[in-house]
């Protein structure tokens, strides 16, 4: 096992620069944090280029009680490399207060465009998440960790949209991203004409009007879009939209957190998938 000791070491100076989006989107990699996302990387397949440990945390017996079974033959059966970085040093690679000793360098997935659309009617695959311009790193790890469990197929990403990559992401995405394919698009033009080509319909939440979500097929071939937090969904998806649709109030609010309306419309479309004839 390698061990880094000082902050002029090379290594730790690339792995450093994954702490921003610029370092991320060079390199092609980000940081995961923790023993069961890194489990979850692991399970999933996901291209692990390197462990970083924390030295006290391989020094301990009680940490090393407490690590997955044989997670250390997996590493080394797959050939990625272990590396020991000072405490102080791996403390400014982490995001959280209290790091539990562990970190990954993941290569990001590079999805084809169209394996969002990998799967056809009658399955709830078929359903694909939009998310345009999602600027909340919890409202976006909770937008795939949800869409994961829902079913769906993929996500597509719009520009402006915050970096699904960055630490609070990766975290309360809980893994998803280690699993659902992804799509970027520059513009909502683009995004719009390569659902229709697909034969998905567009969905667009827009709570000054619309139908109620209960009345609208939602089980399958359905491309539910998710706007930005302040602004909504933009004009031009609006436009493109072929149904709009609001979720009712019984309050006072005027609009739920994106992540939440966009929970009850996806677990609206596991509910009407589930009671499909068969």
């Amino acid at each position: 096992m390698k061990r880094i000791q000082s902050a002029d070491n090379s290594i730790w100076k690339s792995i450093l620069k994954l702490r921003t989006r610029k370092g991320r989107e060079e390199s092609g990699c980000y940081l995961v944090e923790g023993l069961h996302l890194m489990e979850e990387a692991l399970k999933c397949g996901a291209e692990i280029r390197q462990i970083i440990i924390r030295s006290s945390f391989t020094d301990s017996r009680a940490a090393e009680q407490n690590l997955p079974d044989q997670w250390e033959e997996k590493l080394r059966q797959r050939g990625i490399p272990v590396i020991a970085a000072a405490d102080a040093l791996f403390d400014k690679l982490s995001d959280t207060e209290t790091p539990q000793g562990v970190l990954c360098v993941v290569k990001k997935n590079d999805w084809p465009s169209s394996f969002i659309f990998r799967r056809g009617s009658g399955t709830p695959e078929s359903n694909i998440l939009v998310l345009d311009r999602i600027q909340d790193p919890g409202n976006l790890g909770t937008l795939f960790r949800t869409a994961d469990a829902a079913g769906y197929g993929g996500v597509m990403i719009l520009k402006g949209t915050a970096d699904i990559y960055s630490p609070k992401v990766v975290r309360s995405a809980a893994g998803s991203l280690f699993r659902l394919p992804v799509c970027f698009v520059n513009t909502p033009g683009e995004a719009a004409a390569l659902l229709k080509k697909e034969g998905k319909r567009i969905l667009v939440t827009d709570p000054h009007g619309g139908k109620n979500y209960f009345d609208v097929p939602l089980g399958e071939n359905a491309a539910l879009v998710i706007g930005n937090e302040a602004g909504g969904v933009c004009g031009e998806l609006l436009e493109a939209a072929d149904t709009r649709v609001i979720i009712p109030m019984a309050g006072n609010i005027e609009s739920l957190n994106a992540a939440i309306a966009a929970a009850v419309l996806m677990y609206e479309s596991v509910r009407q998938w589930m009671q499909q004839p068969t």
